[in-house]
């Protein structure tokens, strides 16, 4: 992947707002109504040809689809992999009795309530069977299309995501293999496919896998140790997915979801940066931009850094509508620059700004594109000093 050589580096985490025609088509798919196959497929090219070009205009050197096809980050995976079928079993929620919800009640009911209606409930589905990949046709038009867009625009280079093993045990019960570690296996092989072909249509493949510091938040009955112990095994398990795979191909992406909220109960980075840093990648996007998890930043004048690894630190940050001012951006950006090396680091987001395909997000889209704009002038500014 491309490195900070004489200037500092912009991409994003991923999920960029979808426009209308495409939420209603993919709300249509998520419901399983009918919808029609061409004019969905017609539509997400332009979406991804235009949400492609702004990136690229407004100074975004590393650019990827915004994620117009998929209804979420989460659930595009279920069309993408066989043995699931529908059931009445939740997957696991992450507000439902999670440490932010049984602190501040009140707040995250209010929240519950006023999205109700705003984003698309897909069908539930639990493991009842073998899972393998099936998703090779709608993975090659994705491909296709955002090479097609980045050619066209000129991007820098072009990153695609796909979700982790873990996040789609999580979504998924197991109902099928005998264990845990045989579910989460079994999920491995079959991502390893959806990982390998990005890769061999040369473009950067980005783990998505915020299950990895959430999982603490969903689980209150549990030690940091506990969730330690956890992590652990489904990092073994992605590194069997990534197998055969150049760590140079790879981002990983971890971070603690979309939640404007109090956020006082997650798990902090040094609790778990080892094990993160264990998985076979090249580059790490993790949150930092957010007051939540800024102090963070002296984590990694503690942690050595394994030789030529880059960190992606977010500068710029979801969960507030606030646009970081370009001087603000810059003195993060230096701050990691200082301590692993400006051509270590290159300027992220915390997360992506529309995970989910809702008709309301969170940070309005105007807002997000200011956002870019300023990390953009934000990377000019560091550059300058670091140059």
């Amino acid at each position: 992947m491309k490195r900070s050589k004489d200037r500092i580096l912009t991409t994003h985490v991923g999920s960029l707002a979808r426009p209308g025609n495409v939420l209603e088509l993919l709300w249509a798919k998520e419901r399983r109504e009918a919808y029609d196959p061409q004019t969905f497929e017609s539509s997400v090219r332009d979406a991804v040809a235009g949400i492609v070009e702004r990136q690229t205009k407004l100074g975004i050197d590393i650019v990827n689809d915004g994620e117009q096809s998929k209804s979420s980050f989460l659930t595009y995976i279920a069309e993408r992999l066989t043995g699931f079928s529908p059931s009445e079993k939740q997957g696991e929620d992450l507000w439902v009795e999670s440490r932010e919800t049984l602190a501040f009640p009140e707040f995250y009911d209010a929240h519950r309530k006023a999205r109700e209606g705003l984003v698309a409930k897909p069908v539930k589905l639990v493991c009842t069977g073998p899972v393998t990949y099936c998703g090779h046709a709608a993975l090659q038009r994705d491909i296709a299309n955002v090479k097609a867009a980045a050619a066209k625009s000129g991007a820098e280079e072009v990153f695609m995501t796909a979700v982790s093993p873990s996040d789609v045990e999580g979504q998924q019960p197991n109902q099928f293999y005998k264990s845990a570690e045989d579910y989460l296996r079994a999920i491995a092989d079959a991502m390893h496919e959806e990982y390998q072909a990005i890769v061999d249509a040369g473009i950067i493949l980005q783990i998505d896998d915020p299950r990895l510091l959430t999982y603490y938040i969903s689980r209150p009955d549990l030690t940091v140790a506990d969730c330690r112990k956890w992590a652990e095994l489904r990092v073994e398990a992605l590194n069997h997915a990534l197998r055969g795979i150049p760590a140079d191909r790879v981002r990983f992406h971890t971070c603690y979801g979309i939640n404007i909220g109090p956020r006082v109960h997650e798990m902090n980075l040094g609790d778990i940066v080892d094990i993160m840093l264990r998985v076979n990648a090249g580059a790490y996007l993790f949150e930092a931009a957010n007051p939540r998890h800024e102090h963070e930043w002296t984590v990694w004048q503690r942690v050595k850094v394994p030789e030529g690894k880059i960190l992606v630190p977010g500068v710029i940050s979801h969960s507030t509508p606030l646009v970081e001012h370009p001087e603000l951006i810059a003195q993060r950006l230096v701050r990691y620059a200082k301590i692993v090396g400006r051509e270590n680091v290159m300027g992220g987001a915390d997360c992506g700004f529309a995970s989910f395909a809702a008709k309301e997000q969170e940070i309005h889209p105007s807002i997000v594109w200011a956002k870019f704009q300023n990390l953009a002038e934000g990377a000019r500014l560091a550059s300058k000093e670091l140059w």
